[in-house]
């Protein structure tokens, strides 16, 4: 089967041929490049308007003047306005003799979105008329999930954690329950925009992720802000205190390598997290800023030291091209996944978690069909999930033992009560930026836990701290955290559920503990407990900075033991829950703040985390901000949706 791939979203008018039999793959790319400044929709889709049907002409003829039974593989070919190097009449007249070039494609695949409307529109008109006239099937793919699906097709990887690092967004992806997940996100601008901009404060022209790479090299690290929270991210702060540090008259090779530095090493971090809270052990890179060979070294580094797989495809796939949409179109073919062409309207903020996946694929930290049976250099056992008192300390271990979280490691003393646990060096940071962040993160954990303690708020007692070791021992708290209290579900609930009955997260209501789809009992009352505490931080003034499902812990009431007392105090809003009490850990990415869009990031963040780490996410996330709107500000879950609504990596 021969599929038509044409992209469009922003800059690269590109079209492809793949050859599912052959594997070949051939790209025909003619670039928008701006005279100054970043891209002009406007001039971006008159240049779509005049290249999309040259470069679908050009690959057509050469995969027809290529035969049925050649499967060499081209590489894609970029073409500046009269660059062009066919004898177009002489072509022309070859194809007639040998027949209409477009006989050979069985179907065809366009970008539908995220993009620049007009854009897009040009790209779906191409579609639709290639299809309707040949009488070929349709399919409208998402962009960024392309970019997912093809690192994960090029590097054999069954469960990956895709990072997406592009122009206009930045991401972390991870398939679960019939859907990419959106386990972190920018919170203003995309990767390479953030560049771009602070490009064009020095009369860069675009693109100028390669331009600052280049200046790069030889400096020296300048300190710049660095936003994390959870595995969410920021860049429009950092963008501009570089553009300072320029006006200031800092060196700027010292500022492309700092901004650089922090930007990537922001991007390893949430792609550790990511991998921790999830188990996975495989990272695919997508996205033309993914290009950059120092990221591209950090994310090998940090997953050389987790004993985990990365691979980043070569660059033609890395940035925008048909390619990986005709990739993904065939995918969608084998699966019956097609539009009609009235249902084919475009959708310029198309998120990757809207897409159903309809094509086969495995969960990170699963085998092909959800059991925990993984094997490999990061493999885990989950079948007993209460000896790990930390976040991202994957597996289990005896009564003492040692684990790898996504920034510490872990020392736990069951029968002395005690975990120790130390922020080691990260390799693929800067030192002067690791040791900054190990320090500030260390000193926050040990006041914020205290802080929620006294405010009530279940937290482990606080022991000893050393922070030359960046350092802090502290009572061993729980029999289970929260994740893989969910990870049960997969036998309980909806986790057989197909792809097509998968509702969307605003047609779910909340769940009432006696339907296929609703969640175990003890994690619904866990997760409760979860809102009030957070609204009783906020209220207080305290962010925790990292709520995920693997910084909550869970006593729970064994009513198999004589010796538990049922009357013992407990935080459980219903005594069958079976959960005594329940804790938060790890507030090493916590401060202090009054505002309402730092509390609504928190809910935001630990939203993210049960989209990843269980199947009942929307009736459990309904359960915890009903519990937060109990005892918190309801203004909060207001800014909630206005984040949610922002599209922010769009």
């Amino acid at each position: 089967m021969r599929v038509l791939g044409i992209e469009g979203t922003a800059w690269a008018a590109s079209a492809a041929v793949l050859d599912t039999d052959s594997g070949s793959l051939r790209i025909e790319t003619d670039p928008y490049v701006p005279d100054s400044g970043g891209i002009h929709p406007r001039e971006a889709a008159e240049h779509m308007a005049e290249a999309i049907p040259r470069v679908i002409e050009t690959v057509l003829e050469r995969e027809r003047r290529r035969g049925p039974d050649d499967d060499s593989d081209e590489r894609d070919r970029h073409h500046e306005e009269g660059d062009d190097d066919r004898d177009a009449d002489g072509e022309r007249a070859e194809d007639e003799r040998r027949g209409d070039s477009t006989s050979v494609i069985d179907a065809v695949a366009f970008s539908r979105g995220p993009g620049l409307g007009p854009c897009l529109r040009i790209v779906a008109s191409a579609a639709r008329a290639f299809a309707l006239s040949r009488e070929v099937p349709l399919m409208g793919v998402n962009h960024m999930v392309a970019h997912a699906e093809i690192g994960r097709s090029e590097s054999g990887f069954d469960a990956p954690i895709c990072l997406n690092a592009s122009g206009a967004n930045a991401h972390i992806l991870g398939y679960r329950n019939g859907r990419y997940r959106i386990l972190g996100e920018t919170m203003d601008t995309g990767v390479g925009n953030a560049l771009d901009k602070f490009a064009r404060h020095l009369d860069w022209a675009h693109p100028g992720g390669p331009k600052i790479e280049a200046a790069a090299e030889g400096g020296s690290y300048l300190p710049l802000p660095y936003v994390v929270k959870g595995m969410d991210f920021s860049f429009s702060g950092l963008a501009s205190a570089a553009m300072e540090a320029i006006d200031d008259g800092e060196a700027i090779e010292d500022v492309c390598f700092s901004l650089q530095e922090t930007v990537f090493a922001m991007l390893t971090e949430v792609a550790e997290r990511a991998l921790s809270l999830t188990d996975a052990d495989e990272l695919v890179l997508g996205g033309g800023v993914g290009q950059n060979a120092r990221l591209q070294e950090m994310l090998e580094t940090m997953c050389a030291e987790r004993g985990a797989r990365f691979f980043a495809p070569e660059p033609r796939l890395l940035r925008d091209n048909a390619g990986m949409i005709a990739a993904l179109g065939a995918k969608m073919f084998e699966a019956g996944d097609t539009l009609s062409v009235s249902d084919s309207r475009v959708r310029p903020n198309f998120r990757p978690d809207e897409v159903v996946v309809t094509w086969p694929l495995a969960e990170p930290g699963r085998s092909d069909y959800g059991d925990h049976d993984r094997e490999g250099p990061h493999a885990t056992d989950t079948s007993d999930p209460g000896d790990a008192n930390d976040p991202g300390a994957g597996g289990t271990v005896e009564d003492t033992g040692t684990v790898r979280g996504a920034e510490a490691m872990v020392e736990i003393d069951r029968e002395a009560g005690r975990v120790i646990k130390s922020r080691p060096t990260k390799a693929y940071r800067h030192p002067a930026l690791d040791e900054r962040l190990g320090c500030e993160r260390t000193v926050a954990e040990a006041r914020l836990t205290s802080a929620a303690r006294r405010l009530g708020v279940p937290t482990p007692v606080i022991e000893a701290l050393d922070l030359r070791e960046k350092a802090i021992t502290v009572e061993h708290v729980g029999d289970a955290d929260l994740r893989d209290l969910l990870g049960s579900d997969t036998e309980i609930g909806s986790g057989d559920s197909s792809a097509s009955e998968i509702p969307a997260v605003d047609e779910v209501s909340a769940v009432d503990g006696d339907g296929p789809n609703d969640p175990p009992e003890p994690a619904t009352a866990a997760i409760e407990n979860v809102g009030r505490h957070l609204a009783t931080l906020h209220d207080a003034g305290i962010v925790h900075g990292d709520p995920t499902t693997r910084n909550v812990r869970m006593a729970l009431l064994d009513r198999s033991d004589p010796s538990t007392d049922p009357s013992a105090p407990s935080d459980a809003s219903s005594a069958s829950a079976d959960v005594r009490r329940t804790y938060l850990i790890d507030f090493g990415l916590g401060y202090h703040s009054d505002a309402t869009e730092d509390h609504a990031m928190d809910l935001h963040v630990f939203g993210r985390s049960l989209a990843g780490t269980t199947d009942h996410a929307p009736g459990l996330r309904e359960a915890f901000e009903a519990a937060y709107a109990a005892v918190g500000d309801r203004t909060v879950l207001d800014r909630l949706r206005e984040i949610e609504g922002r599209g922010r990596y769009r």
